[in-house]
């Protein structure tokens, strides 16, 4: 069965060079791993890995139209979601490369009439620290005929949370904003602009953008889950979700953009180091949106110890991760369309190809009683916080459960892929956690109590 599937391997246009015929351990766990993700999982989309434009692992799982029972293929076309933004960020740089923008130009430059806009900054708008809203998903869900004037006429309505340039806060009307100043320097529009100058140069023939009426070939629907039961995704008015969103792709396509950043077909070296630079590092403890550059994340907290450059996206069933490890030549990009934590997979796989102890999806299974003694389990944990309320364990908030499948080991129902298990000391007391996400182990030690602090002094 492991021979007939890597027979499925493609070779990609350009100089990325197929796996030899015969898989190696590595690329066995490999396999193995997203053999789980999609049995255990239920996994739907297609992954792409790649080491030295070398396929490691190239395969499609899951279903692209589960009303029709039509599988997914390795050119399926999968909403990108937010990883649009690093398109939007591309496109922005070439046009200040080209001199028809500056990134201190001011949003009312561009957007007559907005609110706080000669105040406001393509800079600002580009790392999310203009202190415009999170969305306006109100305009472009299940309405399809609103025009621009009246999506642009809602977000001037809508208060800044910040003056700008003195906060941080992702914002999609940011990047929506900023597709309306591409179409406004270029003198196209936003997905034209970027056909001519991104998609045509890296040779991305299957990317593009989503429409209202035109069909998309092989495109792969979208579902996402309302409790356990997987549903199809509302309608979508793609002519507002620009910007922010509204990208396709397949992860072919995708390694083909990999491999353009690495000259300067698309931007010169200068600008891809403006474009990795970490930009928010004043505005600390916002999670790790203080890592962003210009739509993309600089080795945020999940890099396992190497130079990562990533964005994902997430939305309605569209679960999409872009990772580039350029120090380690290596790619990795799950798209998924059924709402798998694509992130986290990404994740687990770049942990195998570092030599990690990976472990595999497994079907947990919840002990019939509560084990005694959960309350000293209870506890900080770096910066993982294990409460005790109801007689159960919860992982962060009492949003998140924990079910205990062994008297030291639990599981969160609704994400699987993470564990926590206590670790004991000789005396048998809890000394660290091992958190495990996507199957790769972190060990915690718990920090003292400020009374067990005092009593040691």
């Amino acid at each position: 069965m492991r021979l007939r599937i890597f027979g499925l391997l493609l070779a990609l246009a350009g100089p990325v060079a197929l796996a030899q015929s015969q898989p190696t351990p590595l690329q066995n766990k490999l396999a193995a791993y997203m053999q789980g993700q999609h049995d255990v999982n239920n996994f739907a989309g297609v992954v792409l890995v790649t080491r030295h434009d070398t396929v490691l692992l190239h395969r499609a799982y899951g279903l692209a139209d589960s009303e029709w029972e039509v599988p997914n293929t390795l050119d399926s076309r999968f909403a990108l979601a937010s990883i649009s933004k690093h398109f939007t960020a591309l496109a922005i740089l070439q046009l200040v490369e080209r001199g028809q923008l500056r990134l201190t130009d001011k949003l009312g430059t561009f957007v007559p009439g907005f609110p706080s806009g000669e105040a406001i900054t393509i800079h600002q708008l580009l790392t999310h620290t203009a202190g415009l809203a999170l969305d306006f998903e109100e305009v472009y869900l299940q309405q399809m005929s609103v025009p621009k004037d009246s999506a642009l006429a809602y977000m001037r309505r809508q208060p800044l949370k910040f003056a700008p340039g003195t906060g941080l806060s992702y914002s999609n009307v940011g990047y929506f904003l900023l597709g309306c100043i591409i179409a406004k320097a270029s003198g196209l529009s936003y997905g034209e602009y970027l056909q001519r100058n991104i998609f045509a140069v890296a040779g991305m023939a299957n990317t593009g953008l989503h429409s209202n009426t035109a069909l998309v070939p092989r495109l792969a629907r979208l579902y996402y889950r309302e409790d356990t039961v997987l549903v199809k995704n509302p309608a979508i008015n793609w002519d507002l979700n620009v910007g922010h969103d509204g990208l396709y792709s397949t992860a072919g396509d995708l390694a083909r953009l990999d491999q353009a950043m690495r000259g300067t077909a698309l931007l010169s070296e200068a600008s891809k180091a403006l474009m990795a630079t970490q930009h928010n590092k004043q505005f600390p403890g916002k999670g790790f949106f203080d890592h962003y550059g210009y739509g993309i994340f600089i080795n945020p907290f999940y890099n396992q110890g190497h130079y990562l450059l990533t964005h994902s996206g997430g939305y309605f069933g569209a679960m999409t991760t872009l990772d580039r490890y350029p120090e380690d030549g290596i790619f990795v990009t799950v798209l998924s369309n059924n709402q798998a934590e694509s992130h986290w997979i990404s994740y687990g796989l770049a942990g195998i190809l570092f030599g990690k102890a990976v472990e595999l999806p497994y079907v947990h299974r919840p002990l019939p009683a509560a084990p005694a003694g959960l309350a000293a389990f209870a506890g900080q944990y770096g910066e993982t916080t294990i409460l005790h309320a109801n007689g159960q364990l919860y992982l962060q908030s009492l949003d998140t459960p924990l079910v205990p499948e062994s008297a030291r080991k639990f599981f969160n129902p609704k994400n699987p892929d993470r564990t926590v298990e206590f670790v004991l000391n000789k005396a048998g007391r809890v000394q660290a956690l091992k958190l495990t996400k996507g199957g790769v182990p972190e060990t915690l030690p718990r920090q003292a109590t400020p009374q067990q602090s005092r009593a040691r002094r």
